[in-house]
C-alpha cells in the first residue's frame, strides 16, 4: 500500500523554464553566441554544466574550467535573480487543491528535486507548507537518473520506496524513480515514456491512482 508522493518541482509542480532561457540567453548574448528556443529545448533535463558546453559549443571561442565555471555560476544568480521574481500565482489552484485532497487522504509529501533553487522556489510560491520532507540538490552527490535525490526523500518521511509514488515529467527523473524501486508516474513528456508506470494527463488525475 503507497503512502506517500515523491514529488519532482519543475515541470510537475510549476514551471521555470522561461526563467531558465532568460538567464541563459543574457549569457549567450553577452558572449556573442547565438541562443533561441530551439537551443534550450536542448538543455531539457541537462545539468548546468553540460547545458552550458553545448551553448558554447556554438560559438567559435575556447575557454578555461574556471572560466566556465564562472559563467555557470553568472547564470544561476540571473536565475536566481529571476525566481524571486515568482510569486504564489505560479502555482496553479488544481496543483494546490489536488496536494490539499491527497493531504486530506492522509498521503505524505515530499519533493525530489536535483535543484539547489528548491528552497527559493518553495519560498516564493508559499508551497513549503504542503511538504513533509524536501530532498533537493543541497543534499545530495549524484543528480538523477541517479536515484539518491527520491531515495533520500524516502528516508527522510521514513518509508521504503516501494511504499511511495514518484511524480516526474522527465525521462531521467523516471529512471531514476525506476532504479530506487519506487512506483513512477509520469505526467507531460514522461506521460509517453516506456519505463513509465502509471501516465496521467493533468496533475489533478493522481487523484485516481
Amino acid at each position: 500500500m503507497k503512502k506517500a508522493f515523491i514529488f519532482d518541482l519543475d515541470g510537475v509542480l510549476c514551471f521555470t523554464d522561461k526563467y531558465h532561457f532568460r538567464a541563459w540567453k543574457a549569457l549567450a548574448d553577452r558572449l556573442g553566441i547565438p541562443f533561441d528556443e530551439n537551443v534550450n529545448d536542448r538543455l531539457r533535463g541537462v545539468s548546468r554544466m553540460a547545458s552550458l558546453e553545448i551553448i558554447l559549443s556554438l560559438g567559435s571561442a575556447s575557454y578555461s574550467e574556471e572560466e566556465k565555471a564562472a559563467f555557470a555560476e553568472e547564470k544561476n544568480e540571473l536565475y536566481r535573480t529571476f525566481l524571486k521574481g515568482m510569486t504564489p500565482s505560479d502555482i496553479t489552484q488544481e496543483v494546490r487543491s489536488t496536494l490539499d485532497e491527497l493531504r486530506r487522504r492522509g498521503y505524505r509529501l515530499a519533493i525530489g528535486s536535483s535543484s539547489k533553487n528548491t528552497p527559493l522556489i518553495l519560498e516564493r510560491t508559499d508551497m513549503a507548507k504542503y511538504f513533509d520532507a524536501v530532498s533537493d540538490g543541497n543534499n545530495i552527490t549524484h543528480s538523477k537518473p541517479d536515484p539518491e535525490v527520491f531515495l533520500k526523500a524516502a528516508e527522510f518521511l521514513g518509508l521504503r520506496p516501494e511504499e511511495c509514488y514518484v511524480v516526474e515529467d522527465a525521462e531521467a527523473g523516471i529512471d531514476a524513480g525506476c532504479a530506487g524501486g519506487f512506483t513512477t508516474v509520469g505526467i507531460g513528456p514522461a506521460a509517453h515514456y516506456a519505463k513509465t508506470d502509471m501516465p496521467i494527463r493533468t496533475f489533478a488525475d493522481i487523484l485516481q491512482l
